[in-house]
């Protein structure tokens, strides 16, 4: 990314901002972007049908504490985790290997990358990965029932076309959401 690019500076004025805030607020903050990705993760077992649109906006509050500082992105993530594991169990495998890893790469990123290019990459390849755990290692169908979890050379590339697309969208939500949320919280 540029450095004179309008987005470096509110993602510049959110740390700063965030930096500032005395440690309970900071905790606090990360409680409720975890509480908020845990019930976005969530809806598809509440919701039946339109909870699967929800669910994958669990990225979002992660990659927000994520670009506060790396610290309390992972903090954010373990807390959805163990959140999941009491709302539902059964989200607990998916979460931490696609929405949530997907979540913490971008938000990383944005503090060790500096090209929009490397941020998409370096989040799709942690989603493909984690994805490619989930489907190969585990042998959990993350892709549905009709996806074989023998390794296939059509879906890993696949996967990996769609994470690289997904982490794309995500990148540029992300650009919006910090915009919007400079303005609201600080």
């Amino acid at each position: 990314m540029n450095h004179n690019d309008p987005f470096d500076n509110k993602m510049k004025q959110m740390k700063v901002g965030f930096g500032n805030l005395p440690n309970a607020k900071k905790i606090v903050y990360v409680a409720l972007l975890s509480s908020l990705a845990a019930l976005f993760q969530s809806a598809g077992g509440f919701l039946p049908g339109v909870g699967y649109f929800i669910s994958p906006l669990s990225t979002a509050p992660i990659i927000v504490c994520a670009i506060f500082s790396i610290r309390f992105g992972f903090f954010a993530y373990v807390l959805t985790a163990l959140l999941l594991l009491i709302l539902q169990p059964s989200e607990l495998i998916v979460f931490p290997f696609t929405t949530g890893l997907l979540g913490l790469a971008i938000g990383v990123s944005f503090h060790l990358l500096h090209k929009k290019l490397s941020i998409i990459v370096s989040g799709g390849v942690g989603l493909a990965i984690g994805i490619y755990v989930l489907l190969y290692g585990f042998n959990f169908p993350v892709l549905g029932p009709t996806v074989s979890q023998t390794l296939s050379f059509s879906v890993v590339v696949c996967v990996f076309v769609f994470s690289i697309f997904y982490s794309w969208l995500w990148v540029g939500l992300s650009k919006i959401l910090i915009k919007r949320f400079v303005k609201f919280i600080f």
